[in-house]
């Protein structure tokens, strides 16, 4: 099998990479009051050492009390967090690597009480549900002032302590998906409304990033149709409505667009082969890169059962890569569990591929 089509290089505005895997950013919660330690750096480190071309770091939360449900989740704006991530820059840097913080806010996915600041509540667009459930308050102008500064002074610690590029989480149901989603936004101010009125929060926020890492820095904007609250949820129903939706963002200041969707071989829309990612690129002309389930057998929830990774769904893979559907190609669970997981591909080891076990979340190998 010819895996050379992930492993060409790649570069767009100020970011060049050594091959096309991502690591994808997924939650690990080993960092104490917010501070990533040694543990951390070594458990990036020895990823960018193993091939993978860039690191996406998991979700590191944004200056707003309300940012995190959890406060072994590490931030990305006090002191001792920032020196902590310097250090993960640093050696995957001289691993080399590249890396991206993922800039998070979780919003109405955070229960009140939790967290490392539990007397404050949680932020949402409208301080409802999905199922229209009053649960929160609703943010004031200066509210939604201060968030959207938040992501902006977290893109300017990035670019201070040397990371190449930074990404923006606007999937799966928090914060700014909430913003996207119609299900849980229904402001009636600028924030509200259609689908593209509704990408006004992100937009902002995108341009307070871009203004604090100037123009050769790349923002990545990852997206989701699904979300945790609803499996089956989209916000665009068609490639016209999907083209008005990432057009808005494209033209707000998004170099790339990271495309998530469950598992990563289905086609968005009827008619078409395409997967999100594939339509996204054919929308925009901005480079994307695909992410859901690569390696694994099944969809990321059926990984916890065991089901492992294949030189099947490898192959797949590597078609739609020779076919420049999209650019990039991030790996989740099958990377977390296996390190060197980009390596042996790239050396044909697809024997050694080790099938995933979800007993690895509980260590930061």
């Amino acid at each position: 099998m010819d895996a050379s089509s992930l492993f060409k290089p790649f570069s767009h505005k100020g970011l060049t990479l050594d091959n096309r895997i991502v690591m994808a950013p997924m939650t690990r919660s080993f960092s104490p009051d917010g501070v990533p330690g040694q543990n951390v750096v070594e458990y990036y480190e020895r990823r960018a050492k193993a091939d993978v071309g860039l690191i996406v770091t998991e979700g590191t939360t944004v200056d707003r009390k309300a940012a995190s449900f959890d406060d072994k989740v590490p931030n990305f704006h006090e002191d001792d967090a920032l020196a902590g991530w310097k250090n993960v820059c640093d050696a995957v840097h001289k691993a080399g690597g590249k890396i991206a913080p993922q800039l998070w806010h979780v919003g109405l996915a955070r229960k009140p009480g939790t967290g490392p600041h539990p007397d404050v509540p949680s932020d949402s667009p409208s301080g409802q549900t999905h199922t229209g459930k009053d649960v929160a308050f609703v943010p004031s102008d200066e509210d939604v002032a201060d968030m959207i500064s938040a992501f902006g002074k977290s893109a300017g610690h990035a670019k201070d302590l040397g990371f190449d590029t930074i990404e923006i989480h606007g999937a799966h149901g928090y914060l700014i998906d909430q913003f996207f989603w119609e299900a849980m936004n229904s402001r009636e101010d600028n924030y509200g409304g259609s689908l593209v009125q509704r990408t006004n929060f992100a937009q902002e926020i995108i341009k307070a990033c871009r203004k604090a890492v100037g123009e050769d820095m790349p923002i990545i904007l990852r997206f989701s149709q699904w979300k945790q609250q609803d499996y089956t949820a989209r916000l665009a129903e068609t490639p016209e409505l999907l083209g008005e939706f990432t057009g808005a963002l494209s033209d707000a200041g998004v170099d790339i667009f990271h495309c998530s969707q469950r598992r990563y071989w289905e086609p968005e829309f009827e008619g078409s082969t395409l997967n999100l990612a594939g339509w996204v690129k054919k929308l925009t002309g901005q480079p994307t890169i695909s992410v859901g389930s690569v390696g694994l057998d099944g969809d990321f929830f059926g990984a916890f059962a065991g089901q492992g990774a294949t030189a099947a769904s490898i192959d797949s893979l590597i078609g739609m890569m020779d076919r420049d559907e999209f650019d990039m190609i991030a790996v989740g669970r099958a990377l977390l569990h296996d390190p060197f997981w980009a390596q042996k591909v790239k050396e044909g080891r697809m024997d050694e591929l080790e099938s995933y076990d979800g007993e690895a979340l509980k260590t930061l190998f």
